[in-house]
């Protein structure tokens, strides 16, 4: 599905929406062991049958990479924005956690190449090797605007022949061309099933295992001939080159999707709704779309599947989007199925969904929303999303719900969106018209992010973790948000806008229970009017202030932020609505030698004309802050967004030689709360003098205790009377 948020431009002041449409014809994961950033998911996310390990935790001689959150790089691709890039010869090795015989290995190889790699158990190398390609990567989607060249990683699977132990190692050694390996997934594949009593089988109407021939025919008299009853796919490859039609109260299953594996583009295409109920289970479909053209319908399944209908169990890779859902599918349950390498959506409830029920799934690498909601034509209702794992949809969001009634979306672990969306969007963007909005209650609950959100290149401001997004209508639905983790945004942490910049309000919003660890900007992005209720939310490692509130337009109205009580770690606010704040990326290792004060919000006891205290912390030497004039003393404060062990302060004044040199009195003070302050360097005279620069050092001593509020409390100075500073920065060392 073609987004058309990518359309619209936005500057900090000014809109500029575009919006054209079209539309398509239509590791943190529980149950794996995880590294690093990987480690907080909690009860979110699916249960899985694979143990996934991160390459960069893994022991090689290659080059690790990352982390990046950079558009359209590599490493911002990556699970956890890292990987290990490894020249021809080189290698990395992983030891097992659980037991397997298979393993899936995310990677990628430099546009145009193909290769192998060679593979290792226990240092010896096996006659199997794993066939690595840029066939299926570098998606280009020149319409929709913002996007650059994506979908940078495919995923390569293997049965090894052999069971492997916990503590067994297995190395993948690139061959011919460097190759980038980014995560690699082992599992214990179960031998295939046996065939179920009655079914019948397509060898039977004379489908070929060897994948040889065309089994398109054999797999529609199958179907025909199977009518309430179960058509069987045994071990073996099939090639479909047409898709299947007038699929009707049939359960079409396979042996295992290690096992049976059919090589089809299009596998279902029905516009009409099928009167009995059909069921997909325990086969891959694998195609071979290598980029997204919206008007061809390259999916597993294009349309309906009828009522009480159920999918589960099966690997779909290489298509454009798994499920597009239309007519009437009421009452489906999708689960248990791993979804990768689209490129475009995973599953797309694509309006008249009721009831419908998406759980349990894997999906990784899609090229726009991993699963998504779309009340088109008809509102979808009380459908849900729950407990999915959805890594790295390199365009979009991972869960986005545009419209539609009492929609759950509950228990989901996202990991690393990388370009144009959020990990969970809630939203009235319609793209066409007739156009359901969000009504009745919107549940929002129990979800964990895991460095989600991103930079959108239209708006030029990032976008949220979690976004509530009035874009064609004002949020009339009630929408409530509990029980949500949200661990290294790069950006912030909640975001309430209008995303067509006509300053649409949200409104009827709660939230309850969050805990936010490590976010890039703010906890809140208030960008639009609104009203929101928020209550136990607790956030550590905030990068620039607790709240951003800006409505845009100017004039619009007011968002008004009601506390609910239980909050912390997030008081502060970003006082200038013509800059955004800027972000540290999400790195949980930041520059030990940066300037802690810079771009952070500063307040002051009094300003003269335009030498606001946010000059003070811009960067820009010759701007500065000057205080009220003739009304010593006077104090300028920094919100760090933390505490932080300050050691040392460099403070400046306009370095040309018109300023004057001056001596200006003063005491350094810290807070952990900006209520109560205690001294940090006594009251002393320091001389600025443009011949040395015009700056001062001040060194605290290590016994000074950890601040988050610096405060510098001037009670005189010799060259005005006023204080003034150009810059106030902050060090930790």
């Amino acid at each position: 599905m073609t987004r058309h948020d990518r359309s619209t431009t936005r500057s900090i002041r000014k809109w500029y929406a575009a919006v054209a449409t079209a539309g398509l014809v239509g590791t943190l994961l529980t149950g794996l062991t995880a590294t690093g950033a990987q480690a907080a998911e909690g009860a979110a996310g699916a249960t899985l049958p694979f143990t996934s390990v991160e390459a960069e935790s893994a022991t090689t001689n290659g080059t690790k990479i990352g982390p990046d959150y950079t558009q359209g790089t590599v490493a911002s691709e990556a699970s956890g924005r890292q990987a290990v890039r490894l020249a021809a010869g080189q290698s990395v090795e992983f030891t097992l956690a659980k037991a397997a015989n298979a393993l899936n290995v995310a990677y990628n190889v430099p546009d145009g190449q193909s290769g192998s790699m060679a593979v290792y158990v226990n240092g010896q190398k096996i006659s199997r090797t794993l066939a690595v390609t840029s066939k299926y990567s570098y998606v280009d989607t020149s319409w929709i605007a913002g996007s650059k060249t994506h979908h940078l990683f495919d995923n390569a699977r293997l049965q090894l022949g052999q069971n492997l132990q916990s503590g067994d190692k297995v190395k993948l050694e690139a061959t011919s061309t460097q190759v980038t390996v980014d995560v690699a997934d082992f599992e214990q594949v179960a031998a295939a099933a046996a065939k179920p009593s009655g079914a019948l089988s397509v060898t039977d109407k004379g489908a070929d295992p060897s994948g040889q021939g065309d089994s398109t025919q054999a797999f529609r008299e199958t179907i025909a001939a199977a009518k309430g009853g179960t058509v069987w796919i045994p071990p073996g490859e099939y090639k479909l080159t047409q898709s299947l039609n007038n699929v009707d109260n049939v359960t079409i299953r396979g042996a295992g999707n290690w096992h049976s594996v059919v090589r089809s583009s299009r596998f279902i295409d029905q516009s009409s709704a099928p009167t009995g109920k059909v069921g997909l289970h325990d086969f891959a479909v694998i195609g071979e779309v290598t980029e997204r053209v919206d008007s061809s319908p390259d999916n597993f399944v294009n349309g309906s599947l009828g009522p009480n209908s159920s999918v589960s169990g099966m690997w779909l890779q290489h298509l454009k989007v798994g499920l597009w859902l239309m007519g009437n599918n009421d009452n489906l349950v999708v689960e248990k199925n791993r979804f990768l390498d689209m490129t475009a959506d995973g599953l797309n409830l694509n309006g008249t969904a009721r009831g419908v029920d998406v759980r349990n799934n894997f999906l990784r690498n899609t090229g726009d929303d991993a699963l998504a909601m779309w009340s088109l034509n008809t509102t979808n209702s009380d459908s849900s999303f729950t407990g999915n794992t959805i890594s790295q949809p390199n365009l979009a969001n991972g869960i986005a719900v545009y419209g539609g009634r009492d929609i759950t979306v509950k228990d989901n672990l996202i990991l690393d969106t990388n370009a144009l969306g959020s990990g969970i969007a809630i939203s009235n963007q319609k793209f066409m018209d007739p156009f359901f909005p969000l009504a009745g209650t919107i549940t929002v609950s129990g979800n964990t992010l895991v460095r989600t959100g991103a930079m959108n290149p239209n708006w030029q401001h990032p976008m949220g973790a979690l976004r509530v997004d009035a874009y064609d209508s004002a949020i009339e639905a009630t929408v409530n948000i509990t029980d949500t983790t949200i661990t290294d945004s790069p950006w912030s942490a909640y975001e309430f806008v209008s995303g067509g910049g006509t300053g649409k309000a949200v409104k009827n919003v709660t939230i309850d229970r969050t805990t936010i660890d490590k976010v890039g900007t703010v906890v809140v992005q208030a960008e639009t009017p609104g009203a929101v209720k928020m209550s136990n939310v607790k956030a550590t490692g905030v990068g620039a202030a607790g709240v951003y509130n800006c409505p845009y337009p100017t004039g619009s109205g007011t968002f008004t932020l009601t506390d609910g009580g239980g909050n912390s770690g997030w008081d502060s606010t970003w006082d200038n609505c013509s800059t955004w704040p800027t972000s540290g990326g999400g790195n949980p290792d930041p520059d030990p030698g940066r300037n802690l004060a810079k771009s952070r919000p500063a307040t002051a006891t009094g300003s003269a004309d335009v030498y606001t205290p946010a000059k003070a912390v811009d960067g820009d030497a010759a701007t500065y802050w000057e205080s009220t004039n003739n009304a010593f003393p006077q104090s300028i404060t920094v919100d760090l967004g933390k505490s932080e062990a300050v050691r040392r302060l460099v403070l400046k004044l306009p370095p040309p030689a018109v300023w004057e040199a001056r001596t200006q009195t003063l005491t350094v003070q810290g807070s952990t709360d900006g209520a109560t302050y205690r001294t940090l360097a006594e009251s002393k005279g320091y001389r600025f003098d443009p011949a040395s620069g015009n700056k001062v050092t001040i060194t605290l001593p290590a016994s000074a205790p950890d601040v988050r509020h610096l405060r510098l409390h001037v009670t005189a100075n010799t060259g005005w009377p006023a204080a003034q500073f150009s810059e106030v920065e902050a060090y930790l060392s």
